[in-house]
């Protein structure tokens, strides 16, 4: 401790390493917790703190750190001396990608002396570069919990079962091929997780574990599980989906306790009754039935791969060198040929939606489907993957055309693309073939041509217009270099409606791109057709204006006097020797650039509405969504049902990808905690085929136990505007206005509802719970009740799911048959109360309610535990540090 406090007196005379006021490291410390990973400095507040106040440091028991922290070596040498330590967090993830992927930690080993942490109970070294396990762990005597997820493990120590007081241990998304015998040591073992591996054999010591109640081993690589696992009598949850199995031992059908068992995408051709006919077996994904490929069959005949059918919990599958295909609960499908993957690749996926500040979209582009990014990135296949992704079917005319758009890790690129309409999904798809894994997404851009044009010259011309052409005379170049085209048609109601003026008219926008940076050696002659009702004839030369316009079309020049211009009957003709916007006008009017810049500019937006509508059965709950003019009826008429609302908006004007934002006003208000909140209100990306739709529940600090609350939700462009408009039910008028529309929201009096109650409820005297911890936020009594409101007919399967036995959930609906509400509360209190003391508790609902078909309940229970680990974060930077046990504060309520 001295030498490291003299290393720190070093740094700060050299200006190093202080964080210019030692009460800011301080207030970070409070009792025996020091949660410092939510600092981007954490590790040199950590070492600052052992500089000041060293025998308080030593004196922790919990402590938090990021491994994203330049300073963690230094930060490593100090640990071994915190003998107290009961708690110790080294996780990376929490620095991100410009693309919003997790950053591994820099952490790869531990000191030696780190095991003389005697009262260590609980390890977290998740999201880090671990290659093999620090042997200093397994002299940690009081470990109970480690987390070693998300490393590059490839084995574990042949001993690791000397940690024989462990409890919970977590491996998912390392490279494990094996497992050591010692393993069937952890006699006190109650979850293991080992998914997203590379395992292709288990020990026959695995069926020792016979504490063990939840045991993960999907995808990985194995063919066959041993009998022994038939010993695990306490196992409720066993998941051995997306590996390759042959086969699976009958003895499994008799473990006492199973409630799930997953064995969907396997290779598996025949299933033991006593499996396929329990309840709680799922065996989607495997060739059940089919007979096994003759070993005569013609090699060169089509051999029939692999099909994996992945749920929406899923987000990754394994790919063998005999190839397989691969469909998504979400449409997207693949197809891996025989030899695409030399050796077995575990591929992750995930849908991410646009950020607009690094999916950059062209003029007139239109997005048409979510970002699907899948990992490895930068993987190189043998041969051609072929993705197929649906998308919204583009409401364009014919010169528009749909691609697949990938981003390499600097730039966006187009990739060739054919598109199918899908008659049973009643879905458009787009198909491409790739060699690499990153980003994708589907667009409709401009109907592009192109040409390699060489040194003897060559004519290109527009699809859309073939009237439209490029020539390139011979000497144009001397390399060879590619050129694209593209045409907008304008049509002269279009122009006129614009301009309010009659005598204006334009012809087709064209825009000419090269891969070169260097002008053309000669001219190149471009040919246009002459504005509509305007021929050869009766041209006014005077009138006839060629406009050249930059790369974003916001400076319109006329070049009419720059060029040599040459008219047909139909046609002008005009030279040029670089590539970009040119547009041909025909008009009265003087100053056209400007003219031109602003009929650019209205033909890239879009005619919306905004609609604010609310739940009939739960006016707090309230939907929000800005529509393209067109699907405004069609988009009410299927929402009247469930929600009411005054009729939508004025009519306003948005770019695609443009940000806007919706504002709760007058005593309706939001969670400010919402990572989609910015200074109070909603944050918005508008994209015209896409749903720019957020549901969301809303407050008010008026007590409406006595009244009704009449309030409104307004929607502004762009940033947030300093300040909300004085009256915002009048439109405000001049080009600086912010404000776009106001709608009214209104909450109804308060009932007295049945959660409300602070007597028994329906006979039943429920506990006090709080499922979760003060990091994550928890899950209280009255979270729990406005679950079970929503649960209905479903409480049996999601009680299944929570890891009820048949047994318990027929004698629930045999206490309370008369009584659907005292079903649901007996279920779900019960599960709460077995499993408070779990910590994947909340984790679990979740997975549950999925797996129940409950994503609405699900995505409640998120938001909630989000809002929790937000506000856990916030007080952790607004006041520094505070019992983790004060539930009261970290407790979040519907």
């Amino acid at each position: 401790l001295q030498k490291m406090a003299e290393l720190l007196w070093l740094k700060d005379e050299c200006g190093e390493g202080t964080l210019g006021a030692p009460a800011l490291a301080a207030s970070c410390l409070a009792d025996n917790r020091l949660n410092l990973d939510v600092y981007p400095d954490g590790c040199c507040r950590f070492l600052q703190l052992l500089k000041e106040q060293p025998g308080e440091v030593v004196r922790v028991e919990f402590l938090r750190l990021s491994s994203n922290d330049c300073l963690l070596d230094t930060t490593l040498g100090s640990l071994p001396h915190l003998k107290h330590l009961k708690s110790l967090v080294l996780k990376g993830g929490h620095a991100r990608d410009e693309f919003g992927s997790y950053q591994h930690g820099s952490l790869t080993s531990l000191p030696p002396d780190f095991g003389n942490l005697r009262c260590l109970t609980h390890l977290d070294l998740s999201f880090n570069r671990l290659s093999t396990l620090p042997s200093c762990i397994l002299h940690l005597p009081s470990l109970r919990v480690l987390l070693v997820s998300h490393n590059s493990l490839v084995t574990l120590p042949k001993d690791f079962g000397c940690l024989s007081k462990l409890t919970f241990f977590s491996a998912m998304k390392n490279q494990l091929k094996d497992l050591p015998q010692s393993i069937g040591e952890l006699s006190m073992l109650q979850d293991l997780d080992l998914s997203e591996n590379a395992l292709e054999l288990l020990p026959e010591e695995v069926g020792n574990l016979r504490n063990c109640r939840e045991l993960d081993l999907s995808g990985n690589r194995l063919l066959s599980i041993p009998d022994s696992l038939a010993n695990l009598k306490s196992l409720h949850r066993l998941h051995l989906h997306s590996n390759l199995l042959v086969t699976v031992p009958a003895s499994l059908a008799s473990l006492p306790n199973l409630s799930r068992l997953d064995l969907q995408n396997n290779c598996l051709r025949a299933i033991p009754a006593e499996i396929q006919t329990l309840p709680f077996v799922h065996i989607r994904g495997n060739p059940l039935g089919e007979t096994e490929p003759s070993l005569q069959a013609d090699k060169s005949s089509t051999r029939r791969l692999k099909r994996l059918f992945l749920a929406s919990g899923e987000g990754s599958f394994t790919v063998t060198s005999e190839g397989c295909r691969v469909a998504l609960a979400c449409g997207i499908r693949f197809y891996f040929p025989p030899g695409a993957a030399s050796d077995p690749l575990h591929i992750s996926f995930r849908s991410l939606a646009p950020d607009p500040q690094w999916v950059k979209l062209k003029h007139h582009d239109v997005l048409l489907s979510r970002v699907l990014e899948l990992q490895p990135h930068g993987v190189q296949f043998q041969q051609e993957v072929q993705i197929w992704m649906p998308y919204v079917s583009p409401q364009t005319p014919h010169h528009h055309e749909v691609v697949v758009r990938t981003f390499s890790g600097q730039s966006w690129n187009d990739l060739k693309t054919r598109v199918k309409w899908k008659r049973k999904s009643k879905k458009c798809v787009a198909h491409c073939c790739v060699l690499h894994f990153s980003w994708f997404l589907v667009v409709s851009r401009l109907v592009q041509n192109e040409c390699k044009v060489p040194a003897e010259g060559t004519l290109l011309f527009s699809s859309v217009d073939p009237n439209i052409k490029v020539i390139f005379p011979p000497g144009v170049t001397k390399e060879p270099r590619s050129v694209k085209l593209q045409v907008l048609p304008v049509s002269a109601e279009e122009i006129q409606e614009i301009t309010a003026s009659a005598g204006c008219r334009a012809s087709p926008l064209l825009y000419l791109s090269q891969d070169s940076t260097v002008d053309f050696l000669k001219p190149v002659r471009i040919q246009l057709p002459l504005p509509p009702g305007v021929t050869g004839l009766n041209l006014d030369r005077s009138r006839l204006h060629i406009l050249h316009g930059d790369l974003e079309g916001q400076t319109w020049n006329d070049i009419t006097r720059e060029v040599v211009l040459e008219f047909t009957h139909l046609y002008a003709v005009f030279e040029v020797t670089h590539f970009s916007w040119y547009w041909l006008w025909y008009t009265t009017k003087t100053y056209i650039g400007g003219i031109a810049k602003k009929v650019y500019e209205r033909l890239r937006l879009y005619q919306v509405n905004f609609i604010a509508l609310q739940r009939k059965r739960d006016p707090e709950q309230v939907l929000l969504q800005c529509v393209p003019k067109h699907k405004v009826d069609p988009v009410l008429k299927k929402l009247q049902d469930r929600y009411r609302g005054p009729e939508p908006s004025d009519m306003v004007e948005m770019f695609e990808g443009e940000q806007f934002f919706a504002a709760f006003e007058r005593g309706i208000s939001i969670d400010m905690d919402r990572p989609d909140c910015v200074d109070g209100r909603l944050s918005f990306i508008f994209y015209s085929h896409l749903k720019n739709m957020k549901e969301i529940y809303v407050t008010s600090p008026v007590d409406r136990k006595g009244q009704a609350v009449k309030g409104q939700v307004s929607f502004y462009r762009g940033a947030v505007p300093d300040s909300i408009p004085e009256d915002a039910s009048r439109r405000r008028k001049g080009p600086d206005s912010l404000w776009l529309a106001t709608l009214p929201i209104k909450l109804p009096q308060l009932k007295p509802r049945w959660d409300e109650s602070p007597g028994p409820l329906y006979g039943f005297s429920l506990p006090p719970l709080n499922l979760g911890n003060a990091e994550t936020g928890y899950l209280t009594q009255a979270n729990l009740l406005s679950i079970a409101r929503r649960m209905g007919a479903d409480w049996q399967s999601i009680g299944l799911s929570l890891g009820l036995t048949y047994q318990q959930i027929e004698r629930i609906g045999y206490n309370h048959r008369e009584d659907l509400n005292k079903q649901i509360l007996d279920m779900l209190f019960s599960w709460a109360q077995q499993n408070s003391e779990d910590p994947d508790c909340v984790s679990k609902l979740i997975t549950a309610m999925k797996e129940s078909g409950r994503q609405d309940i699900a995505d409640e229970v998120e938001a909630i535990i989000e809002l929790g680990r937000q506000k856990y974060s916030q007080s952790l930077r607004w006041a520094g540090l505070q019992q983790e046990s004060s539930t009261e504060d970290s407790a979040i309520a519907v």
